[in-house]
């Protein structure tokens, strides 16, 4: 049988095929626009999606044998907001995961209604980027938009109903919204009463691996697939990575370098970060995982080389850096603002520690260098709470680069296991379709058949102790800039 995953992206609906065997039979990428109306402001059109997901599918399947085609899932860029009026049609553009536009509403969420009841009731603490802010700007700025909600929904859970006509989610997805008691994977009553809202108007949530239903007749005949075929929930971007990398089960690590990068610990165990550096949310696999979200990963290198430089050639500028663990350049890398663990949307990128003979190599060093150390910012929170881990998978753009994936071996002292396939979340997605078809028993004997390591980058000791020296000074420049980030927000 065949199994379609669907990565919802920022950039791009990245669409694969994967066999029973997990074999990957054909990948197909599908861009649309994203729109900056303000300054710190992000959206997208769900249409957009939904037009090309279906293109997307088209030609995933132009050479298959479509008839073998059982089921379909998702990974999906979290947080974002999609509205729905009482005939399903989409009110405003989504607001996505990195919009800032909601710093007063987190502002109120965190400190008037207080990170303790936040916690309590959700595992979380407000971000800038996540949907319950998102909810309550529109209630404040957009009233009568507001008022016109019948279904809140997130990016991926669009597609999914309008392949089957479902309102649906999944637990992973929506631990993201600041609207799920994480512990208890349910909506949070307290939740939806803050933000002004009933839980009618939130999907119905399923396990990520759950069938919700089966696609509708009129897909499937534009496909040219049987109307049997099965539509799973899916999951959150990161969860679906965490899948496809078989990050499952207990104590597994995945650091995934894309737009933004994240480091993914998955527990069988419910736990919270004290400070709430780190997501708690709900895993695809059934259990749990916290996370540490930076905003800007990969995205800092294509910023770095496309619009700085203004070069494609990524491997060329690699190839010139040598000296590792000795740079005197430093980058902090904020972009868009942070997340984890600082929680800081006015907090910007800075380069420290130049002079006359720095060169270009030394900069781009410290492009990569800067994002590595940021992650391990999270990895030390996570230490801090007694979790072990001493490797780690790795997927995303970045991920291709060796050059990078030593850095990460050596500045957060893990063995990092290379996979055959870096597809992350559209083969995480396409795995979970399987589950849900039956043709595996669970996400954790999936992952166990179709995930293969293929290479293990392990740190070296002397590179190490460099790295540490080094980070014990990057970890000093974001204390020491935050007061300037205020002023020059």
């Amino acid at each position: 049988m065949l199994y379609i995953g669907i990565d919802l992206g920022t950039s791009a609906v990245k669409l694969l095929l994967m066999d029973s065997e997990g074999k990957i039979r054909n990948i197909v990428s599908r861009e649309y626009p994203i729109y900056f109306p303000h300054p710190g402001w992000s959206e997208q059109r769900p249409e957009d999606w939904y037009e090309q997901t279906m293109i997307g599918m088209e030609e995933l399947l132009a050479d298959a044998d479509k008839s073998q085609v059982a089921g379909i899932s998702f990974g999906g860029q979290m947080h974002g907001l999609v509205i729905l009026d009482k005939d399903d049609k989409v009110i405003r553009p989504a607001l996505l995961w990195n919009d800032g536009r909601t710093y007063e509403e987190c502002d109120y969420l965190n400190n008037v209604i207080g990170k303790e009841k936040l916690s309590e009731y959700t595992a979380n603490i407000s971000f800038t980027g996540f949907t319950a802010p998102k909810i309550l700007w529109v209630k404040n700025k957009e009233p009568e938009n507001f008022a016109r909600i019948a279904k809140i929904m997130l990016p991926k859970d669009y597609i999914a109903y309008k392949l089957t006509g479902v309102h649906c989610t999944d637990v992973s997805d929506a631990s993201g919204m600041l609207l799920f008691d994480v512990k208890n994977r349910r909506w949070s009553k307290e939740m939806c009463e803050i933000c002004g809202i009933t839980q009618n108007q939130l999907a119905t949530c399923y396990e990520s691996y759950e069938s919700v239903g089966c696609v509708l007749p009129g897909i499937a005949d534009r496909l040219g697939i049987p109307h049997n075929v099965k539509v799973a929930a899916g999951a959150g971007d990161n969860a679906a990575a965490a899948v496809g990398t078989g990050t499952v089960g207990d104590g597994m690590c995945n650091i995934s370098l894309g737009t933004s990068g994240t480091i993914f610990i998955s527990s069988k165990k419910f736990g919270v970060d004290k400070y709430n550096a780190l997501h708690s949310f709900a895993h695809a696999d059934g259990s749990y995982h916290l996370m540490g979200c930076m905003l800007s990963a990969a995205s800092c290198n294509k910023w770095w080389m496309d619009d700085i430089i203004g070069t494609t050639d990524y491997a060329a500028q690699q190839e010139a850096i040598e000296k590792l663990g000795e740079n005197h350049v430093y980058f902090l890398p904020y972009l868009m603002g942070e997340r984890s663990p600082h929680n800081n949307p006015n907090a910007r990128a800075t380069f420290i520690g130049m002079t006359m003979d720095t060169t270009r190599a030394d900069m781009t060093q410290a492009v990569l260098e800067g994002v590595a150390f940021a992650l391990r910012d999270s990895f030390e929170v996570a230490k801090s709470l007694g979790i072990q881990i001493e490797r780690t998978k790795i997927c995303g753009g970045g991920a291709k680069s060796p050059l990078w994936r030593k850095m990460i071996a050596n500045i957060l002292n893990l063995k990092v296991d290379v996979i055959e396939s870096e597809e992350g979340p559209s083969l995480g997605g396409a795995m979970l379709a399987a589950v849900a078809c039956g043709e595996y028993a669970s996400v954790e004997e999936a992952a166990a058949k179709i995930v293969k390591v293929v290479d293990t980058v392990e740190p070296d000791p002397e590179l190490v102790a460099k790295y540490d020296r080094r980070y014990a000074q990057f970890k000093e420049i974001y204390p020491a800039c935050k007061p300037l980030f205020e002023i020059i927000k």
